[in-house]
This record gives structure tokens, C-alpha cells and sequence, in this order.
């Protein structure tokens, strides 16, 4: 397998991350901060030389101070496989739009970096902003901006809620009505895998989703959600929080909070989401402009659920 260019994860020290008793050293910072690694797999790396100290190569012991640049410069890596394309619907001097394939995730993490469509688009469009973002899992609608201006205009239209989303879901169970109006918090929770994780919080954001029977079937319910907010995992949670968990959701059990046991990882497949429309201002013409992805064979209805 091709090794990607490597990257170098680079962070400027705040006082708060420095809090306690003690000044920690770059060692004891790197293991605390990032345990998806053991102090010695930092050690190690450290030993190598991969990590700088404002710009010096450091061995580990250096206590850190405020101000100074911590930079952990990652060798190539084989990273996971993932769809590589995309296709374009729209595409003007301000604006991009293309359908993600589900598998392909949208930014750098988590083990990608040249198999994400940010990577692949800016191969074709250099520069190009992406203005939200969809789970590795999700597929359908981003909308990248081409220039900062379309990205500001649109950034503050979508913090004014003025962007509208339409997803298609596939959940588990037997829906009792044609519409849920959800309105449950959504924030981090403690997990004793995860750390923390997003999930259903009442001293979590506000957060909204109208979500409408589309089709009853044998074990599931197609869903059509119209998202009003844009938490982490929304429309996972919510679904979840009204006791239809996404088939195959990995992370997200009836109630909306997350399974204590995970039969994957939180990042993987299996669920069927599809971003399928896409409402909003344009920045430059000022005309209100709606994109459409097609559904998916699996979410696309047959009969109709009558009530």
C-alpha cells in the first residue's frame, strides 16, 4: 500500500493546558494529552526525533512553558482504504458542491489524511473550504466555498440557521407516528472506552431535528430529518433518543446515549445516512439555491407508511 506524505500536528501551549501542581514536561503532556498512544510509544517517538520543542528537537524531559510551539512531525503511514472519488452538482466561481461517497471521510483523523475528500478535492480546486462537514460514515452533500468572501457570507448564514439540510436514515424499530419534533441537548458525556463522547445531555446545546416517516418497513423506518441545529452526531443521537437508533450504529443505543460496549469502532460504517438536499443563499447572486443528492437504492421508498 502507498504511504501518504506524513503530517506535522503542530500546537502553540495554552496556560490552562499546563494546569497543576507541577509543570509537566513534553513527555508527561504528550501522554496525557494524547492517549490513544502509551508514554512509551511517545517515548519512542521522541527518541527518533519527531517531536520539536519551539523548534528544537526534543528528548522528553523539557518542561513546558506557555507561548512555546509543540510540533510532533508523523512519519508516512498506510492509512485505512476508502473510497476515492466524488461527484460534482454544482460548481460556480464561489461555490463547490459534490456527493461524498459513504467510507470516505470528510477531513483529516483518526489514521486519514490523503484518503479524505478535502485531500481530493483540493487536487482538483486548490484552496477550496469545506463549510460543514459529514460523518465518515454519511454520505451525500458538502459544500466547499472558493473564496473567503463565499466562505464568510455562508458561514454566518449558516450560524443564522438559514442553511437548510435534509438527510434520508435508515433506524430500527416500528415508528407510533408520522413526525417527531426533537428537541433533546446534545453535549459530551464520560465513556469508559471514549473518554468523552457526544451524545444526548440535558446540560448539553440546544438542538432540534423534525424527522418524518417516509416508509414503515419489516424491521425499520425510512426517515426524512430536517436538521435545525448542526450538533456533533445529531441526527445519530436523536434518532436514537426517541428509540430508533440507526441500523447498524456502532456508537448510539435507544435513549441516545452510547453503548458501553462497542461492537466497532465509533468511526465505522454500517449505518445508512444520505445528506439529500441542501438549501440556501447564494453569496453572490443572492438567489436561493437547492442541491440534491440522489438517494441510495437502500433508502429510497416504495410504499409510502399511510396513517
Amino acid at each position: 500500500m502507498r504511504l501518504n506524505d506524513g503530517y506535522s500536528y503542530r500546537e502553540v501551549l495554552k496556560p490552562a493546558q499546563l494546569s497543576g501542581p507541577q509543570t509537566p514536561t513534553v513527555l508527561a503532556y504528550l501522554s496525557r494529552r494524547y492517549p490513544h498512544s502509551s508514554a512509551a510509544e511517545w517515548q519512542a517517538r521522541l527518541a527518533s526525533g519527531e517531536v520539536t520543542l519551539a523548534g528544537q528537537t526534543a528528548s522528553g524531559q523539557e518542561p513546558l512553558c506557555s507561548g512555546q510551539e509543540l510540533v510532533w512531525n508523523r512519519p508516512p503511514w498506510s492509512e485505512p482504504d476508502a473510497p476515492l472519488h466524488f461527484e460534482v452538482v454544482h460548481d460556480d466561481p464561489a461555490l463547490l458542491a459534490v456527493i461524498k461517497p459513504s467510507g470516505l471521510p470528510t477531513l483529516p483523523g483518526g489514521g486519514f489524511l490523503n484518503h479524505t475528500l478535502l485531500h481530493l478535492v483540493r487536487q482538483q480546486v486548490p484552496g477550496a473550504r469545506p463549510l460543514h462537514r459529514l460523518g465518515r460514515g454519511t454520505s451525500g452533500l458538502v459544500l466547499f466555498a472558493r473564496t473567503q468572501r463565499a466562505a464568510s457570507l455562508l458561514s454566518r448564514n449558516w450560524r443564522e440557521h438559514e442553511v437548510h439540510k435534509t438527510y434520508l436514515a435508515l433506524a430500527a424499530g416500528t415508528a407510533h407516528q408520522l413526525t417527531y419534533d426533537v428537541l433533546v441537548a446534545i453535549g459530551p458525556v464520560p465513556h469508559p472506552r471514549l473518554g468523552t463522547v457526544y451524545a444526548a445531555c440535558p446540560e448539553g446545546k440546544p438542538s432540534r431535528s423534525v424527522a418524518t416517516v417516509l416508509e414503515q418497513r419489516a424491521d425499520s423506518v425510512l426517515f426524512s430529518v430536517d436538521i435545525l441545529t448542526g450538533r456533533p452526531h445529531q441526527i445519530r443521537i436523536h434518532l436514537a433518543s426517541i428509540g430508533h437508533p440507526l441500523l447498524g450504529d456502532p456508537l448510539y443505543a435507544p435513549g441516545g446515549l452510547p453503548r458501553a460496549e462497542l461492537p466497532g469502532l465509533p468511526g465505522d460504517g454500517g449505518y445508512l445516512l444520505h445528506a439529500s438536499r441542501l438549501e440556501f443563499t447564494h453569496p453572490f447572486t443572492g438567489r436561493r439555491t437547492e442541491l440534491h443528492a440522489p438517494a441510495p437504492h437502500t433508502l429510497t421508498a416504495g410504499s409510502p407508511l399511510l396513517f
